[in-house]
């Protein structure tokens, strides 16, 4: 019964003319396919929406998408597939909400990937990452000096890039005390922060995935106890456009896409964790279960590029924020077994800490694993010499004391591919540069 008055309600949303509903945020895409891409959008209220696509620079016949209803169950918010594409095109669209366009007609754009693989080269491509992204909200935030960035001008410095991806690594908004006691807090925090003007343009440029970290998880520190984190996680698939979260029989909000020539692993460091202090030398931060599927898709994974991104640190320990580190049994063996299966061209992706640095871990018999830090976005940094020069980091890394994103340029003939490393800073300064050359991320030939 209830489940036909849910579908005459629907029909009724997709048949019915409603009000001039308006964009509250986005569009955004996910990461592209060959074939297809999907867009996340949000409106102001009940509405239907299309999207309507045509082939960047041509004058042809427009297409329109199925519609989707966005209902208040969902805050309004959805996501829309589009299909049937060229490879290696792009596409400009423009949303329509109850057969308006919205937003006044705007036309964004997007690309599929390109079919390059016993073509060509793999194309040359550019990803941003990031993470620590807090929004002030006067009489929810701590007393004092308001801990986000009022200025927010590194969004506008991020959009500048172009990035064909952004990979948003954790704390990717701050719930506050009034939020995560009540998936109904949890749930307005998104659409509160995700809805503010300062966003749009970043969302609005090429594709996007994230991880979370506690933050957008939690409270501070909170570990696979939080009785939330079935809200947690809805809310994760709600607002952003991943190509899909966990497995069927291993719940989480882990990933994995490819983009070109780079294999991206997204792994979730908070559903499966265990709290840090808990007495147990077998203490884990993943999960068996999901370190299981990490390491069968690394095997499966031909790529020259495996970016394995984490939200806390993964190799290094420093005086401030949580690393793998402190869970040593589970760390250690998925190092040995990167060594014993001679897994090539793995680099680590990382935030939390509010700062950005590299890390890197010598390897005896094998290549060097590096861990490229990216904090903080917009929320509170801090300076502390001490943790400048550290063994284990590479010397001139370290950007500490403002807001910063971190820059990943593929680049390069095959057997000349490399991966440029740079971090850039809210005013669009570079702060350094450092290159691994593909060749140099693989196991030496026995």
């Amino acid at each position: 019964m209830l489940k036909s008055l849910y579908s005459l309600a629907l029909a009724s949303l997709l048949a019915a003319p409603a009000y001039a509903a308006e964009l509250t945020a986005g569009p955004m895409a996910g990461p592209p396919t060959l074939r297809g891409v999907t867009l996340w959008l949000q409106a102001d209220g009940a509405s239907r929406a299309t999207v309507e696509y045509w082939p960047e620079g041509t004058q042809g016949a427009k297409r329109r998408t199925a519609p989707l209803a966005l209902t208040a169950e969902a805050q309004y918010a959805g996501h829309i597939t589009v299909f049937g594409l060229e490879p290696g095109r792009r596409y400009s669209y423009r949303v329509v909400l109850n057969d308006k366009p919205a937003a006044g007609g705007k036309v964004y754009g997007f690309a599929t990937q390109a079919l390059w693989q016993w073509r060509t080269d793999a194309p040359d491509f550019t990803v941003l990452a990031g993470s620590c992204n807090y929004g002030n909200e006067p009489g929810y935030d701590r007393p004092g000096k308001p801990y986000g960035d009022r200025h927010l001008s590194i969004f506008k410095t991020m959009a500048a890039q172009k990035p064909d991806l952004t990979v948003w690594l954790g704390d990717n908004l701050y719930y506050r005390e009034v939020d995560y006691d009540s998936p109904a807090g949890m749930a307005y925090r998104w659409q509160r922060d995700r809805s503010q003007g300062y966003l749009q343009e970043i969302l609005q440029v090429g594709g996007h995935a994230a991880i979370w970290d506690d933050h957008d998880y939690g409270p501070n520190d909170s570990n696979k106890s939080f009785v939330f984190k079935g809200e947690a996680l809805k809310l994760q698939q709600r607002y952003w456009a991943n190509p899909s979260y966990g497995l069927p029989d291993v719940p989480g909000a882990f990933s994995t896409f490819s983009y070109n020539d780079a294999d991206f692993f997204l792994l979730d460091n908070r559903w499966y964790r265990d709290d840090y202090r808990l007495t147990d030398s077998n203490r884990a931060m993943f999960g068996p279960a999901q370190m299981n599927w990490l390491k069968n898709a690394l095997l499966a994974s031909t790529a020259p590029f495996k970016v394995i991104a984490g939200g806390s640190q993964m190799l290094g320990r420093s005086p401030r924020g949580d690393s793998w580190v402190d869970y040593p049994a589970e760390r250690e063996d998925f190092l040995k077994f990167l060594a014993d299966a001679k897994i090539d061209g793995v680099i680590f992706l990382s935030g939390d800490v509010h700062r950005s640095e590299l890390g890197k871990l010598e390897r005896p018999g094998s290549y060097p694993l590096h861990d490229l830090t990216c904090s903080a976005l917009t929320s509170g940094v801090y300076a502390d010499e001490k943790l400048r020069n550290r063994p284990g980091v590479v010397p001139g890394t370290v950007v500490m004391g403002e807001r910063n994103f971190c820059q990943l340029r593929f680049e390069g003939s095959k057997k000349e591919r490399r991966l440029v490393l740079k971090v850039i800073n809210d005013l669009g300064e570079q702060k350094w540069e450092q290159v691994l050359e593909a060749q140099a991320l693989r196991h030496p030939k026995s």
